[in-house]
């Protein structure tokens, strides 16, 4: 597939948005930033974005080296340089939160950009030299934080045991806290998020998270 439209500039950021400007193409990187998803589930997931485009986009971004399908195939996952875009789109989604107005009830919600609006919050150096993982439980799906050595690294699914901090909200809840229409101490109050274990590594998943 060829590019549809080109700025044709000698210049990086002209580059980067000839191959990640088109419509739905960070989104479906925002899909992958948890882990390896199926066709169908990006296509649940991306409610407006037909099959014919979703296919057309996924071959571009295959082709571009951004994406690939992995091991488990059919799921497409990205690739190193695509998973270099990380704090793009966690800086874009910051970025956002000052534009988001009150959900509207035409508006989409699901679990992992709950999740993603919990993971800008994100203070890494603040992870210290701990061996802990915090659990997510958003609506129906679960999503951790493993917390490794001063590394904290996002994914979806369960922790591989059991976990030390689990938190539960909705991702509506998640996403008013990223763009500051709540704050933590308003949604633990009226019970809209809740976080459970031990008094210490709830402190520490509460300071990492900025939830204090």
């Amino acid at each position: 597939m060829n590019i549809k439209r080109a700025y044709h500039q000698y210049c990086g950021l002209a580059v980067a948005l000839d191959v990640l400007g088109e419509r739905w193409t960070l989104l479906i990187v925002r899909e992958l930033l948890l882990g390896p998803r199926r066709y169908s589930d990006l296509l649940a997931d991306l409610p407006g974005l037909g099959t014919n485009l979703l296919a057309d986009r996924l071959k571009f971004l295959v082709d571009k080296g951004v994406i690939r399908q992995g091991p488990s195939r059919p799921a497409y996952e990205l690739t190193e340089a695509g998973a270099l875009l990380r704090p793009v789109v966690l800086d874009l989604t910051r970025w956002g939160f000052a534009f988001t107005p009150d959900k509207s009830t035409v508006d989409a919600v699901r679990p992992r950009w709950g999740f993603l609006a919990a993971e800008t919050r994100l203070r890494a150096e603040l992870a210290g030299d701990v061996d802990e993982d915090y659990e997510f439980h958003v609506d129906d799906e679960v999503f951790r934080f493993e917390v490794r050595a001063g590394q904290v690294q996002a994914a979806a699914g369960r922790a591989s045991g059991r976990p030390t901090v689990v938190a539960t909200a909705d991702a509506v809840t998640l996403v008013r806290l990223g763009s500051g229409q709540m704050t933590a101490s308003d949604a633990l109050a009226a019970g809209e998020l809740t976080i459970s274990g031990p008094d210490d590594a709830v402190r520490r998943c509460r300071r990492l998270l900025d939830l204090a």
